[in-house]
């Protein structure tokens, strides 16, 4: 065992298929009790470097171990001190809630007496006391996502792997089982959750930013955020948004205009300089300025700035 407290460690890992980079030099670690979020679009090999550390597939080159153990050489210890779960969450659907959880301890061989205490705390940590008897088919998105986290954690690993967990889940379950997952890492488990939701990166202590297959940012949300030093954002509200996007076309200083829900976002190098540039702009052509604010970026913003950036170097 590793006794440098972490839970991941990770040395220039390299998946190629044929003549595809699916995971190209990532080197990153977890702290024990940490939530690691590995945050891109979908294809940037996040997929691919949980399936390596779980065992599933072998590296073709690079280090990675997991709780101490070293993933190419021990596959199946790493299996067996783990949890995976999927975004294809693998329940049996014409099993009760009940059945699928007997059928993962016996799975996980947790041992014959720790059974019924471990499935009385999966029913209750994840709320599904009451749903016991259901057929696991006739449950919603959000309360099989539950039970295969459940199915999961039933061995209590000290490490859980998420991929993509709340894919195709409602945003008010999605909420509630980033709940469940705060609650994990609090009882000491290392939580790594791979998704493509930019909101949930807020959730995570620390977060790894995937792009064609390399980690092109890490570091805390917070971090990040702050990383954005090369430019500002600016939110802006006015009375017409289309012609308020024509009106700043080619303005100096304004690298960018996005629509963001009923205004627009700035992009700019300099917010004193820009703002009475902008207004002047406007007023110029009769659009009435109701708001124009500098804001905090957002992680979304952070991760198209990101990209654009690694775009601009690989051109």
């Amino acid at each position: 065992m590793n006794g440098n407290g972490w839970a991941v460690e990770i040395d220039d890992l390299v998946k190629t298929f044929g003549a595809f980079v699916a995971v190209d030099r990532v080197s990153l670690q977890v702290a024990k009790g940490e939530i690691f979020g590995f945050l891109g679009p979908n294809g940037a090999g996040k997929s691919t470097t949980i399936r390596m550390l779980c065992g599933l597939l072998t590296p073709t080159s690079g280090r990675a171990h997991v709780s101490g153990l070293d993933v190419a050489s021990q596959p199946e210890e790493i299996r067996r001190n783990i949890g995976y779960m999927s975004q294809k969450f693998s329940l049996y659907d014409d099993l009760t809630v009940e059945e699928n959880i007997d059928f993962f301890t016996g799975i996980y061989g947790v041992p014959k007496a720790l059974r019924a205490g471990r499935k009385q705390y999966v029913l209750e940590m994840a709320n599904l006391t009451e749903r016991r008897r259901s057929l696991t088919r006739t449950l919603s998105g959000g309360w099989k996502q539950r039970l295969a986290l459940g199915c999961a954690i039933l061995h209590d690993p000290p490490v859980l792997f998420l991929d993509e967990p709340t894919s195709g889940v409602d945003p008010i379950a999605r909420g509630a089982f980033w709940g469940l997952i705060h609650d994990l890492s609090q009882t000491g488990h290392t939580i790594f959750v791979s998704t493509h939701y930019m909101d949930e990166a807020e959730y995570c202590h620390r977060l790894a930013l995937m792009y064609r297959g390399k980690v092109i940012a890490l570091g805390t949300p917070r971090e990040l955020k702050n990383g954005l030093t090369s430019h500002s954002l600016m939110n802006l509200e006015s009375s017409d948004p289309l012609e308020t996007m024509r009106g700043l076309e080619g303005l100096p200083g304004v690298l960018d205009v996005a629509v963001f829900g009923g205004g627009l976002h700035l992009t700019v190098d300099d917010v004193p300089a820009i703002e009475p540039r902008v207004r002047a702009a406007l007023a110029a052509k009769g659009i009435e300025v109701k708001q124009l604010e500098q804001i905090q970026p957002s992680m979304e913003d952070v991760f198209v700035a990101m990209i654009e950036a690694e775009e601009r170097r690989a051109a």
